[in-house]
């Protein structure tokens, strides 16, 4: 078949056999998305078992829950942060902290605190560097704003998320932190390390098909929101990273390295009540207003409850 008859052809699937009441958009989208699947089978020559191996493959990611992995292997997340930093631009929006993915770790209810936080419940402190990571949060004129939310989240050493790993305590390296009347925030943490997608799941398995690693450098993640500013949807990076550069999710983004401080200087381990060195790293956010010009930077989808 050509082109124009697999239009018509769903066409004739999709819109002249509608008799109920049609979503518009859904019409659209669902049309637009099956064209262009009819047309990559006619033009590849799909046959049936590769096709229903594709349609088992999407299944079994479901399955293994790796649906939001497998969209930030393929560059769709990073794609679509793309378009949103396109869409602000074009309103004049420059400037601000980059966002990057948000990835498919993150978990709902983590505790709320104020003043000096904690994240990690000690349970690695025989082997983990610790990190103090503080700044303020600012909105484009360089202004604090005072209680901004700071929803932080990490892996500890292993390169492993708590409720996703059940041998951690409940939202351990995870916290909703309240900025100070200067906007100020800080906690008290662990060097996490980076991770790989599980090596026998299936977005290992397609990228390993498609010559590439499943590899991601350490990093934390933040959601940093407050009354009347976009939300800010980004992680830092540890530098020094073998795959700072390499991602496999394409998150690594220039503004979004910062320095990490090696602190040895007795006084100031003893300051802090430690035994041993530590890092440190000073890192501000900077949050736009609100714009009724461009779409709202909130993204509805599906989070782990915990």
């Amino acid at each position: 078949m050509n082109h124009n008859e697999i239009d018509a052809l769903v066409d004739s699937f999709i819109v002249n056999k509608a008799r109920g009441k049609v979503e518009p958009r859904v019409q659209k989208v669902v049309v637009r998305l099956l064209r262009d699947l009819f047309k990559a089978i006619e033009d590849f020559d799909l046959q049936p078992t590769e096709v229903w191996k594709g349609l088992e493959y999407i299944a079994d990611c479901g399955r293994a829950h790796e649906v939001g992995l497998l969209a930030a292997g393929l560059g769709l997340e990073r794609f679509m942060d793309i378009r949103s930093d396109e869409a602000e631009a074009k309103v004049g929006l420059r400037g601000g902290t980059p966002r990057t993915i948000e990835g498919p770790l993150y978990v709902t209810g983590a505790p709320v605190c104020t003043g000096n936080v904690r994240l990690d419940d000690g349970a690695e402190d025989d082997r983990a560097d610790v990190l103090f990571m503080q700044g303020v949060v600012r909105g484009e004129k360089g202004e604090p704003i005072p209680g901004a939310t700071v929803e932080v989240w990490h892996a500890n050493t292993l390169g492993n998320y708590s409720f996703f790993d059940k041998t951690q305590s409940a939202f351990n390296l995870r916290r909703t932190i309240v900025a100070d009347g200067e906007g100020h925030y800080s906690f008290r943490t662990i060097m996490p390390a980076g991770y790989g997608c599980p090596p026998e799941g299936p977005t290992q398995q397609l990228l390993n098909k498609l010559g590439r690693h499943g590899r991601r450098p350490a990093h934390i993640h933040f959601f940093i929101s407050a009354s009347g500013y976009r939300k800010l949807t980004t992680q830092i990076n540890i530098a020094g990273d073998e795959y700072l550069w390499d991602d496999f999710a394409f998150a690594s983004r220039e503004g979004l390295v910062p320095k990490v401080n090696r602190i040895t200087a007795p006084e100031q381990i003893s300051a802090r009540h430690l035994s041993k060195p530590f890092s440190a790293i000073d890192f501000d956010f900077t949050l736009y207003q609100q714009r009724e010009a461009v779409a709202d930077s909130e993204v509805d989808r599906l989070r782990a409850i915990g």
